[in-house]
């Protein structure tokens, strides 16, 4: 079905956030056709990434001229440099401990609450998100993986199990009750940057129960997403009939995976995101704009 588009006033390159990328706004025959694609499908696949959050306030790596790589010479933790160095785990948590506060205070936006409408509606099937911040399930939805973990869970790298990292935060403050730190710029999975001199003193607890180190449960750098985590997605992407990312360049594989298996299937795509992404040559549609102004402009018919 067709629907008649509603011309969109035309504004001049702006962002809605310091964290998003400059995007003037979304002509109207595009939002059409992401209309008419999503009206089509009735059981959508969608795989949103770090371009959903920045609209929050969260920044990520690599949006041009604002994203970290752009912003900074630093680089995010990688797998194997934190289970081997208690150095860089103190340098790590110190840096988390002072971001935390107000990474887990961000709140979803206007395109989390759409997409989570979409859910109760019946139109979402499954959404997978590449983000570790919590913000789908804080605007409800349900039919939901998060593929890399999320931050707001601690896991024992030598039990398996699994905290609030809200009570984590409770232990830091009662082993480091004079430590203080001048936190830098904001990095996108909730720590702050710090000098390491500042870090050197900054104490690190142990798993309660046995010992061992203690992880966001998250996938850093370096390592793979659980075999069982991607299994699931495959099997919630062949139940689907279309598959829309929002929000993602698609550079990480672990995302991109399954824009590969849903060409394989000949599963429709659709992209919205701003700027090119991984997956741009595998879609049938590709819109340009800001994910809330953007999604929130499309009906779930």
């Amino acid at each position: 079905m067709r629907l008649p588009w509603r011309p969109l006033r035309t504004a001049p390159v702006r962002r809605t956030s310091t964290f998003v990328p400059a995007c003037s706004s979304t002509d109207g025959p595009s939002v059409e056709l992401l209309q008419d694609f999503v009206s089509r499908a009735r059981r959508l696949f969608v795989i949103s990434g770090a371009g959903l959050s920045t609209e929050s306030g969260i920044p990520d790596y690599r949006s041009e001229g604002v994203g970290l790589y752009a912003r900074t010479d630093r680089r995010p933790m990688q797998h194997a440099e934190f289970v081997r160095s208690a150095k860089s785990r103190q340098r790590y948590w110190a840096r988390n401990f002072v971001g935390w506060p107000q990474f887990s205070n961000h709140q979803p936006n206007c395109a989390h609450r759409v997409l989570q409408r979409w859910e109760v509606s019946g139109k979402l099937h499954w959404l997978v998100t590449q983000n570790v911040d919590a913000l789908h399930s804080k605007a409800g939805q349900k039919r939901l993986t998060e593929l890399h973990g999320c931050a707001h869970r601690v896991m024992c790298l030598g039990c398996g199990g699994i905290t609030a990292r809200e009570e984590l935060q409770r232990r830091f403050v009662s082993l480091n009750p004079d430590w203080r730190a001048q936190a830098g710029a904001a990095a996108p999975d909730g720590d702050v940057f710090l000098e390491d001199e500042q870090v050197l003193h900054f104490r690190v607890p142990s798993c309660d129960d046995c010992g061992g180190i203690l992880k966001p449960e998250v996938t850093f750098f370096g390592d793979t997403v659980n075999k069982a985590t991607v299994q699931l997605v495959h099997e919630r992407l062949a139940e689907s009939d279309a598959v829309l990312v929002v929000g993602s360049s698609l550079q990480v594989y672990s995302g991109y995976r399954f824009l590969l298996a849903a060409s394989d299937r000949k599963t429709p795509v659709a992209i919205l995101n701003i700027g090119s992404t991984r997956a741009d040559h595998l879609a049938a549609l590709k819109v340009s704009g800001r994910c809330g102004e953007v999604l929130s402009l499309i009906q779930a018919l």
